[in-house]
């Protein structure tokens, strides 16, 4: 009915027939939770209208709405999606609730096209946008999720408004059902941490373990433990991270043109690992129970760069490692990092913490701008430490920063 009544309101999505949108708008939430429906209509009834206006819709977010942690809704202003490239760090609201229905939407996608790419965008939501709005411990929470900040935001156990924390809570128990996916005699292996799985490929079933620190070290071994189905490919998604492209589309690139590598063995042997375009390297045999394949991406630290048409990006760069963003945060630099100018051409090098449940952090040489007691402009050399986003805000209110400046126009004036 929307778009039919006398009601017209984008904030509601009910500004036009939904098989006439083209843009996302309106309350974040509610948007994904509406286009995700779009998505299971498109889905079960084939209705072309329907598939070529949730496809409109993605493209939309992916290449102009769309936060690099993955978050989306850009307004506190009704929660709400902004105008394409709208996309500030200090004012972004990126909702927690809004990153879980993104979260369902690319899902849902992906069950309806079968497209790696539709992970991708999920699995940059998760490890970053989604999971920093809930601490730790588990026991507090974020309602938005800023990609800077001057202080003032830390995680509440509880809000009047409390969709949030409940949210968080239903979703990290249905998280299983996100790893795998089977059609006909292809299983999919879309995420990659510990697991343990039993599928059913054309009634028949089959045991699948996961096991490795993927997130960190980029690796990850899958073994058959149980195998009825006989024949049947095993379908290994190659993140868009490893083949140079961040997210799909245009809104985000590496500032260098090397993809990262990645290898597969097949009971210890390498096997021919052609990427499909679908996104998938496909592995088919009749599977024995034993087999296993290890999977190893290349991850190096990388710089990002925006769209040039996003004004809050512009003269900055953002650092991710694998699928995890990172972030300069202030108990770990002495310095103001909002006045810190990075050089792109200095490496970024990973080192293993214990702080905040044992993270890889990164450091690099920087330098640090300011001004002196008469107003002159003053340059240190320092080093600058980066954590995962996620993990930002455990160790009391201060400066964040995601995207830092490498160019001096980009510095507080």
């Amino acid at each position: 009915r929307r778009g039919y009544t006398t009601r017209k309101d984008e904030y509601s999505q009910a500004h036009k027939p939904v098989v006439e949108q083209d843009e996302a708008v309106g309350h974040a939430v509610r948007a994904v939770y509406m286009y995700s429906g779009m998505a299971d209509v498109a889905a079960l009834t084939g209705d072309s209208a329907y598939v070529a206006a949730i496809n409109r819709i993605w493209e939309n977010i992916v290449n102009k709405k769309y936060y690099i942690t993955g978050g989306i809704g850009a307004r506190h202003n009704g929660e709400a999606f902004g105008n394409n490239y709208e996309l500030p760090n200090h004012e972004a609201y990126c909702e927690t609730c809004a990153a879980i229905g993104n979260v369902y939407l690319n899902h849902r996608l992906f069950l309806l096209h079968g497209d790696s790419k539709y992970y991708d965008v999920l699995e940059r939501t998760l490890y970053n946008g989604l999971i920093s709005g809930v601490s730790l411990d588990g026991g507090a929470f974020f309602y938005p999720n800023p990609l800077a900040s001057n202080g003032g935001y830390s995680r509440k156990p509880w809000f009047g408004c409390a969709c949030c924390p409940s949210n968080i809570s239903r979703f990290i128990p249905s998280l299983p059902g996100y790893v795998y996916a089977v059609r006909d005699n292809d299983v999919y292996v879309n995420l990659f941490m510990g697991n343990d799985a039993r599928l059913s490929v054309n009634g028949k079933r089959v045991d699948l373990s996961q096991s490795g620190n993927y997130v960190w070290d980029g690796k990850t071994r899958i073994e058959v433990r149980d195998n009825r189905a006989g024949e049947f490919a095993l379908k290994i998604r190659i993140p868009g991270w490893v083949r140079n492209r961040p997210v799909p589309g245009s809104l985000y690139t590496y500032t260098d043109s090397v993809p990262d590598g990645f290898s597969v063995c097949l009971n210890g042997e390498p096997v021919d690992a052609d990427v499909q375009p679908d996104g998938y390297v496909s592995i088919k045999r009749k599977w024995k129970k034993g087999d296993n394949v290890d999977i190893a991406f290349e991850m190096r630290p990388r710089f990002v760069e925006s769209h040039k048409r996003v004004a809050a990006n512009r003269g900055r760069v953002a650092v991710e490692r694998g699928p995890v963003v990172y972030c300069a945060e202030w108990p770990d630099n002495d310095f103001d990092i909002h006045s810190v100018l990075l050089n792109t051409k200095r490496e970024l090098k990973p080192e293993k913490s214990d702080k905040l449940c044992g993270i890889t952090q990164l450091k690099t040489q920087a330098q640090s701008f300011g001004r002196n007691a008469d107003g002159d402009i003053t340059v240190s050399d320092v080093d600058l430490t980066l954590i995962p986003y996620y993990a930002w805000a455990h160790r009391g209110e201060g400066n964040m920063s995601v995207w830092l400046p490498v160019r001096p126009s980009a510095l507080p004036q």
